[in-house]
């Protein structure tokens, strides 16, 4: 049995969600902030690997995913984000169906779609985190999680 490379989201306390919405210099803040990320625009979107592996990216929603949707399509920026498995992915969407949701397209994938402007920084945090986390090398996953889980001064 290996253990989970994933960090334990943690319980939100409630929050103004106007001032403290995220937006896209936040997500490459913090995407360009884990080792070995990279950003590459692809089809005029943007894009955060590592080691070659998209771990969150700009998402737009397309003609039949906003159709499916109907009057729940959100407007605004969408941050496509991978997740550890789909038991995680459905949490995410049990926990804040305001701010996460899914389509059609990403049934049965290991991926999450997040209001971007309605997310808390320190949510995005977790959320890209997270991404990295299932998508890194293992071994630089586990390093990172080790620094990141060791408490100050020990």
């Amino acid at each position: 049995m290996t253990p989970s490379r994933s960090l334990p989201f943690t319980a939100r306390p409630p929050r103004d969600a106007a001032k403290d919405a995220a937006g896209w210099d936040d997500v490459r803040r913090i995407a360009l902030a884990l080792p070995e990320a990279s950003e590459r625009i692809a089809r005029d979107l943007r894009q955060w690997r590592v080691n070659d592996k998209l771990f969150v990216w700009e998402r737009p929603l397309r003609r039949k995913e906003i159709e499916a949707l109907g009057s729940s399509a959100p407007d605004g920026p969408i941050l496509g984000a991978r997740v550890e498995h789909l038991g995680a992915k459905e949490a995410l969407l049990a926990d804040d169906p305001s701010v996460f949701f899914t389509t059609p397209h990403f049934d049965g994938h290991p991926s999450i779609l997040v209001r971007l402007g309605r997310i808390a920084r320190s949510e995005l945090d977790e959320v890209i985190v997270e991404a990295w986390l299932s998508r890194a090398p293992k071994q630089l996953a586990r390093q990172y999680a080790s620094t990141r889980l060791t408490p100050p001064g020990g």
